[in-house]
């Protein structure tokens, strides 16, 4: 029952596709290790080969080239897994094996070899549903609020400041009279 979200990078246009695949269509990926091709109609998309160039687990480690296992912390220079700092400095980072297993939530690919349909076309058709369903709920929206509380706010505002100046003007009256009082 293993789900990986898919980020499939295109060179040639330098565009990045998001997908998820569960089940069946993931059972491909389990196993693969970094570098090794995969052919895209396994997993619904005809015609195009996919190179697995990394991923991230569950915690969001990254996986990397030639560590055995699921999790290791390693000492590394600035390379996959450790963005970097001064010349030379090393640092203790936790990174995951580089083999798919069932605590991978993401894989990255990048396209080997093109099918005859562009990427662009085959996940537009997702996207544009998505979108559907995103100005729907927005149109919705507006409609819930109500033109007079807007107009009831301003005015809510401009009444406190007003209480406030009488309350401290009852108070310096007050210290006035006190003060002709002892006089």
């Amino acid at each position: 029952m293993a789900s990986y979200k898919l980020n499939i990078a295109e060179a040639k246009t330098g565009k990045c596709y998001k997908t998820e695949v569960k089940d069946e269509k993931a059972s491909p990926f389990m196993g693969l290790n970094i570098g090794e091709k995969i052919e895209g109609s396994k997993i619904g998309i005809d015609g195009y080969e996919f190179m697995l160039t990394g991923g991230t687990d569950y915690c969001g480690f990254p996986m990397r080239h030639g560590i055995l296992g699921i999790r290791k912390k390693i000492t590394i220079y600035p390379s996959t897994g450790f963005k970097g700092g001064f010349k030379g400095m090393k640092k203790r980072k936790t990174v995951c094996g580089h083999k798919v297993n069932e605590s991978i939530s993401a894989i990255n690919l990048k396209v080997t070899k093109e099918g005859a349909k562009k990427l662009s076309d085959i996940f537009s058709t997702a996207s544009k549903e998505g979108k559907e369903d995103a100005t729907e709920a927005k149109a919705e929206k507006p409609a819930e609020k109500k033109p007079e509380d807007k107009a009831k706010a301003p005015e809510q505002a401009k009444e406190k400041p007003k209480v406030e100046a009488k309350e401290e003007k009852s108070k310096t009256a007050e210290k006035e009279e006190k003060k002709e009082e002892k006089q």
